[in-house]
């Protein structure tokens, strides 16, 4: 693999077009916890970048040994982020409405940042299709430049999210919850729609 200026080019634009989930998602976890330091930024942003950086791979090696099983399960990624989403921005909603008071919310615990992770970060298994050509350290490469780039965004996120977090105080955690099943629907939308 030649290693060229559009290689790392079009790593970037991969990294950005994969990462909007991840972006919107981290942008809801700051409405959520407007006063949320910068240690916990730091593990949501490299949680969704650490997927970010494993599903292509994980799809590149489906494709070099498993291609038929992985292409039987791909239609079900969409659904699967889906619910995934709607669990979580449900979840979301339901503890908003259950809160009376302005009270500070606890920051996402690690079972649902997990679940965030994943849901945002699946669709990247079909990113292994398109880099099954390269050789495992070219993946690998574009893999981690992926990942660089959703840890930036999801880290500039996070910030937008704080700042309208401390406007909206209580409903920002209904608010985040409603983006999540948004982003949910759309992807079951650009799915469906193709």
């Amino acid at each position: 693999m030649n290693w060229s200026t559009g290689f790392f080019f079009n790593s970037i634009l991969f990294g950005v077009g994969l990462a909007m989930d991840a972006f919107s998602v981290s942008m809801a976890n700051g409405l959520r916890s407007p006063d949320m330091p910068r240690r916990s930024m730091c593990r949501i942003a490299g949680v969704f970048a650490v997927f970010q950086v494993l599903m292509p791979l994980i799809g590149w090696f489906c494709v070099h040994t498993v291609a038929t099983v992985f292409t039987a399960v791909q239609r079900f990624i969409p659904w699967t982020a889906l619910l995934l989403l709607l669990y979580i921005g449900g979840k979301m909603v339901l503890d908003g409405m259950r809160r009376k008071d302005n009270s500070a919310v606890p920051p996402v615990g690690l079972r649902a940042l997990l679940g965030q992770g994943v849901a945002t970060s699946i669709d990247a298994l079909s990113v292994g299709f398109t880099i099954a050509g390269y050789d495992w350290i070219s993946a690998l490469v574009e893999a981690l430049i992926i990942g660089v780039v959703t840890f930036v965004l999801c880290m500039v996120g996070l910030r937008i999210g704080k700042r309208f977090g401390t406007i909206l105080a209580g409903r920002a955690t209904v608010l985040g919850g409603l983006i999540l099943i948004a982003i949910g629907a759309e992807i079951i939308l650009h799915h469906l729609l193709g």
